[in-house]
């Protein structure tokens, strides 16, 4: 204890040098070991100074030895600065674990007022200066230098109240005086996004704090999502409606809850203005949705003779005839193939709910959607899962065609649907003259069978919960 009396300046520079290096040793995500540490040093660094003889609220009294007097002087100043820094991390510790990392321009704040008080406690009580002067001269120097930098402290001021109330924070994607990104930084001046091209957008704190905010993070489990169509005005509209209503329950990535819908949105001169929409869990899935909804409304409204393939083609085709143009199995059939390939296709009508191809049944024909939605579905154990919905354009029994071997899936119609067979016998012969559609159609059985794998593997175990009916049921 006497070595530490007798040598004050040393033994708390050494103090203020572990502070330092332990702080910046320590991990970052160590946060509460950290303050701890600091305050703890801290409270070691006071203790010091008071058993030397040295107190922060009294000016030093060595007036016979000006080393010391100077030394003492320095240490209590640094005692009123550690105290300012201990405080502010203090706080900011409280404010992260509250508000999280939007909370740093209020710890920045904070800590700036509480240095500015222990600058000037250290002032009065340390070096004795007139503070009642010096705070009526700061005050008539902070006027002018509010006056000068007004737009700035609105900026500042608006952050403050924008920290505070959170309507966003950082990973956001938001919506701000008409710029959309992800919210990547809030400082004194200006929130900071990152917009979809990839582009920096700075918005001053007091433009977002006056504007619309949109923010497409919150609620964190739904997003909503919307697509819009033209269609030609002569077309009815109900007849739009129920195709564009099938694209969206052919899209497994909408929630069902709430349900999507379609509506006609507006009706110019020549063309009507239809918008689908729904809602979706994962916010990063908005771009490849949309683009999943445009190709379903394509190809429902193309099913429905809303919408033509070809606009500059005057040669009457039937449906069956069409429909091959769009089925990527066949795409390498030439054109007098693909005719007498339509030839035998038969168009049968299902109901909604109506199995169309159960699991483990061999078909006796290659299954060709013309209209409506099919629900594909694998078997995990007595259970069967949603491997996927499909539509228009897309085809069934393909294993069977292959090798007389069972469908591994059952496909049943969620809406009323108009589906084309195509015999056993003719898809064989097809195969046998075409190499390529040989490959193609192993190809998309490859394809499907690691899909459905994939399905059964990504699904969550299910357990079971633990209560008095369950215990009562293990028991009877």
């Amino acid at each position: 204890m006497s070595l530490l009396l007798d040598h004050p300046l040393l033994w708390s520079a050494f103090i203020l040098l572990a502070d330092v290096s332990l702080w910046h040793l320590l991990p970052q995500p160590l946060r509460i070991a950290r303050a701890a540490l600091r305050l703890t040093l801290f409270i070691a660094y006071g203790s010091l100074l008071i058993n030397s003889g040295i107190s922060p609220l009294l000016a030093p009294a060595w007036g016979d030895d000006s080393v010391m007097q100077l030394g003492a002087t320095a240490l209590a100043i640094l005692w009123w600065l550690y105290a300012a820094r201990v405080m502010t991390v203090l706080i900011g510790l409280a404010l992260m674990r509250r508000v999280g990392q939007s909370g740093r321009l209020l710890q920045d704040v904070f800590g700036a007022l509480i240095f500015l008080a222990c600058a000037v406690a250290a002032a009065g009580y340390v070096l004795e200066l007139p503070v009642k002067g010096l705070l009526a001269t700061s005050g008539a120097m902070a006027i002018i230098v509010g006056l000068a930098l007004q737009s700035t402290l609105s900026d500042v001021f608006s952050g403050i109240v924008l920290n505070a109330t959170r309507p966003y924070q950082v990973d956001d994607w938001v919506t701000l005086d008409g710029v959309e990104g992800k919210v990547v930084d809030v400082d004194w001046r200006a929130t900071h996004l990152q917009t979809s091209a990839g582009a920096t957008a700075v918005v001053p704190n007091s433009v977002a704090a006056k504007a619309k905010i949109v923010n497409l993070s919150r609620p964190s489990h739904m997003h909503g999502v919307s697509i819009s169509i033209q269609v030609p005005k002569h077309v009815r509209p109900r007849r739009v409606l129920d195709a564009l209503q099938r694209a969206l329950q052919g899209s497994d990535s909408l929630l069902l809850t709430p349900a999507p819908k379609a509506v006609l949105k507006e009706s110019g001169e020549s063309m009507a203005e239809y918008v689908a929409s729904g809602f979706i869990a994962d916010l990063s899935r908005k771009g490849e949705v949309r683009n999943q909804l445009f190709d379903l409304a394509h190809r429902h409204l193309e099913a429905a003779g809303i919408i033509r393939q070809s606009e500059g083609n005057s040669a009457p085709t039937s449906r069956a005839r069409a429909l091959l143009d769009e089925v990527k199995v066949f795409r390498s059939l030439s054109d007098a193939e693909r005719d007498r390939l339509a030839e035998s296709m038969i168009a049968e009508q299902y109901v909604a709910g109506q199995v169309v191809l159960d699991v483990n049944e061999v078909a006796d024909s290659l299954f060709v959607i013309g209209t409506g939605v099919v629900s594909a579905a694998v078997m995990d154990g007595e259970q069967r899962v949603e491997a996927g919905r499909m539509g228009p354009t897309e085809i069934m029994g393909e294993q069977s065609v292959l090798g007389d071997t069972p469908s591994e899936a059952s496909f049943t119609a969620l809406t009323s649907s108009i589906i084309y067979r195509i015999d056993k016998a003719t898809a064989r012969a097809c195969l046998e003259q075409c190499k390529q559609v040989n490959r193609a159609f192993n190809k998309l059985q490859a394809v499907r069978q690691e899909n459905s794998h994939a399905v059964l593997l990504a699904r969550p175990v299910q357990t079971r919960k633990a209560g008095f009916l369950s215990w009562l049921q293990r028991r009877v």
